[in-house]
């Protein structure tokens, strides 16, 4: 069973060395976990930091092409590097990579072939009132 993490990137110099640090390189019930980030046309650094901290995969855009062209070459890349669990998660840190093996679990016990994990919006500390109720607000949108 092989695990791919994917990390879209945009301008992440800052924030990806910190993000890889905490990403797994090993799961319980998988036999292979590695790296892949998208480049969506950084400016900076992002490529060497990524490079540095031993990402195994990397897809460049030239230019930025935004998050959805960006998700779904990731997914194309990640099956053409035989994933057969894809994860998604954020180049600045935002997501608990310790709650991977817990995300990924019913889908390696056969109860689900999709799991979409969810942030405790109101609890983080370092989230603006702002982005806080724009969180909100595009939740609500989407369940709509």
């Amino acid at each position: 069973m092989k695990l791919i993490i994917q990390i879209p990137c945009y301008n992440e110099e800052a924030t990806l060395g910190v993000t890889l640090s905490e990403l797994p390189r090993q799961v319980p019930g998988v036999d292979i976990v590695e790296w892949l980030i998208i480049n969506d046309g950084s400016l900076d650094q992002t490529v060497e930091v990524a490079k540095a901290c031993g990402v195994d995969h990397i897809v460049s855009f030239d230019h930025n092409q935004g998050l959805a062209k960006g998700f779904m070459a990731g997914i194309e890349a990640c099956l053409k590097a035989g994933a057969d669990i894809i994860v998604n998660t954020d180049a600045d840190n935002q997501y608990c990579a310790a709650d991977i093996p817990k995300l990924i679990e019913p889908i390696l016990q056969g109860q689900a072939e999709i799991v979409v994990g969810a942030r405790p919006i109101q609890q983080i500390k370092h989230f603006s009132p702002a982005k806080k109720f724009l969180q909100k607000l595009g939740s609500w949108v989407v369940r709509i």
